[in-house]
């Protein structure tokens, strides 16, 4: 007996969901205009992202689907992601430090790359910052900075054993296992928008860097204060990016469900 789509197309069935994972480049900056913009810059593309992740989870889930229960399922003791994957959460961790510095700097009123805190502040305005946005500021906080602690914090949650076990702050879910999906789904929405944005962004800044093409000085005083910039930024995204895309495989591996085949015994007549 068959169970599930047979092995080809089991392929095709990943090829498809690669395919709409790619399509749903973008959703993890939509969902950031949206908490702290006026809005995304267009509403049938942000539509677009969110259905295809939701297509990316159905057809990983189909592909998934059917496999033959030829033994119990067992849930794995909580165990930590391997030394090279821990320290590629360090260097992910790392990388946000020059970003989260810079940007703490702007909001304590203070100047980097040529730009005062008062200066940015008002390209938040006049950008169309959120209320939200402009209050954390307002208060010293910057929110791209929380979304990084928020970030780093979900990243050693897939590498440390504490990420699979529910804390003791929680009463009420106390020692119960944390359900996969709930740090993947952001996991892989991460990975799969600041890995490819880091990494293409640091190619194109290099290109920029080395005069083969022109980068736009936006918002910033000089072309070299916009690169620095720009080098800082890219370099958190493509280290953080990467460092969560193994993390986040790192995490579904060690909580896969093993198959635990029963012992047959031989009948013994007395």
């Amino acid at each position: 007996m068959r169970y599930g789509p047979r092995p080809a197309v089991r392929g095709l069935l990943r090829v498809v969901c690669a395919l709409a994972g790619i399509a749903a480049f973008g959703l993890l900056m939509d969902v950031i205009t949206l908490v702290f913009g006026q809005g995304v810059d267009s509403a049938v593309a942000a539509a677009h992202h969110a259905l295809a992740a939701v297509g990316a989870l159905l057809l990983a889930a189909t592909a998934q689907s059917g496999r033959r229960p030829a033994a119990a399922a067992a849930v794995r003791a909580p165990s930590a992601a391997s030394r090279p994957v821990q320290l590629a959460a360090c260097a992910g961790t790392a990388a946000f430090l020059p970003y989260a510095g810079m940007k703490l700097v702007w909001v304590s009123g203070g100047t980097f790359a040529g730009v005062s805190g008062d200066e940015m502040l008002a390209v938040s305005r006049r950008n169309g910052a959120s209320g939200i946005w402009l209050t954390l500021e307002s208060w010293g906080l910057d929110g791209t900075v929380l979304l990084a602690a928020l970030g780093v914090f979900l990243l050693w949650g897939l590498v440390r054993p504490w990420g699979q076990v529910f804390p003791r702050w929680t009463p009420w879910l106390r020692g119960r296992r944390v359900p996969r999906w709930l740090p993947l789904a952001p996991a892989f929405v991460g990975a799969a928008t600041l890995a490819p944005y880091g990494v293409f962004g640091i190619g194109y800044t290099a290109l920029c860097t080395a005069g083969v093409v022109t980068m736009r000085r936006g918002d910033f005083h000089a072309s070299g204060d916009t690169l620095l910039v720009a080098w800082i930024g890219m370099a958190a995204f493509a280290a953080y990016g990467a460092a969560l895309t193994a993390a986040a495989r790192s995490y579904w591996l060690r909580t896969r469900p093993h198959r635990v085949v029963p012992s047959h015994r031989p009948v013994t007549e007395g």
